[in-house]
């Protein structure tokens, strides 16, 4: 005769809930595989570069200069990540790191030395986030046609600035920032503010209110208003937020090449979109990686160093891009579905 056991039951009489491990450690231990996957692509690049251009690409210069490149769209994308989770998009930062640029290399601005071409660029920048965030959270735009605007207002006005001319920064300041002599410990200091935007970035995300605010609003907009979160309110933050990510990426580039031109940030958004992608972070929101999209952009950083070393066609970089963007969207895809 086959005995059955009753399940377990509480104080109340009720039947206690199955344990299982809980929701935390769940999500860390995806977290840890899609870290040491992300890390595991890295390395296996840093080998290929290594093996391939052994002299050239394991240099101590080389090797800064990527982590250099790096900084200006990690900034940029660190704000796009947030903008993603909410579930909106940011097509305009790379006009807006353009317009950021030249309107802080101005004759008029660099009048006022290092200080005044650090807030005019993130003056421009917070600017143009601004208007971003009202025509969408208050004005009921589509966040992809508003930023869609943007950048095109934002590119012709650069131009409009420039006149289709090279700005030169003539600031000694600016211009130290990216002169070897004031590395740290040999760590550039633009490497230094894109780690200090990378660490304030996780824990706004990770570890405050505004973070949990940003996944939920992405996560189900309506449920969150329900909860008492003002929607509308947390999206305008997150494009300020963007356009101050914008302003700050804008200062770094001017330091680094020494000049502002309308044509800087081309396709930054497309990158910074990518980088966020591969990095785990949902283009649907709710769920985004700060950690992630960082390492991204280090492997699209040396992913485009590797092919300038071995002198191969930019046609080919663009498609290795966009193969692991595509790769990336069908492992989100898979294990959406498999959880």
């Amino acid at each position: 005769m086959t005995q059955h056991v009753s399940p377990p039951r509480d104080g109340t009489g009720k039947a206690a809930p199955l344990e299982g491990p809980p929701a935390w450690r769940v999500r860390l231990g995806r977290a840890d595989v899609r870290t040491l996957t992300l890390l595991g692509v890295l390395a296996a690049l840093v080998l290929i570069g290594g093996v391939t251009q052994p002299d050239a690409f394991l240099d101590t210069r080389n090797l800064q200069l990527v982590l250099t490149q790096a900084s200006v769209i990690g900034v940029v994308t660190v704000g796009m990540t947030f903008v993603i989770v909410s579930g909106g998009i940011d097509l305009s930062v790379g006009a807006i790191v353009a317009l950021s640029s030249v309107w802080a290399t101005t004759v008029a601005t660099q009048e006022f030395g290092f200080f005044g071409i650090l807030f005019t660029a993130i003056v421009v920048g917070v600017g143009c986030g601004l208007v971003n965030g009202v025509l969408i959270a208050f004005g009921q735009m589509v966040p992809f046609i508003a930023t869609l605007a943007m950048l095109a207002s934002a590119r012709g006005l650069a131009l409009q600035i420039t006149d289709g001319r090279t700005q030169v920064v003539t600031v000694p300041g600016v211009l130290d920032l990216a002169e070897r002599d004031s590395y740290v410990l040999g760590i550039p200091p633009l490497v230094m503010v894109f780690a200090a935007v990378t660490v304030i970035g996780w824990l706004v995300l990770n570890r405050t209110t505004f973070g949990r605010r940003t996944v939920a609003v992405g996560g189900n907009a309506e449920a969150a208003r329900l909860a008492g979160i003002d929607v509308r309110r947390q999206r305008l933050y997150l494009y300020l937020l963007s356009g101050l990510c914008c302003g700050i990426a804008a200062f770094l580039l001017v330091a680094l090449a020494g000049s502002g031109q309308n044509t800087n940030g081309n396709l930054y958004e497309l990158d910074a979109i990518a980088a966020a992608i591969i990095g785990g972070t949902l283009l649907t929101g709710g769920r985004g990686h700060i950690l992630g999209s960082v390492l991204g952009v280090l492997i699209f950083t040396t992913i485009t160093n590797i092919f300038a070393l071995n002198n191969l066609e930019t046609a080919v970089q663009q498609i290795a891009k966009g193969a692991i963007i595509v790769a990336a969207v069908l492992v989100q895809r898979r294990t959406a579905s498999t959880h």
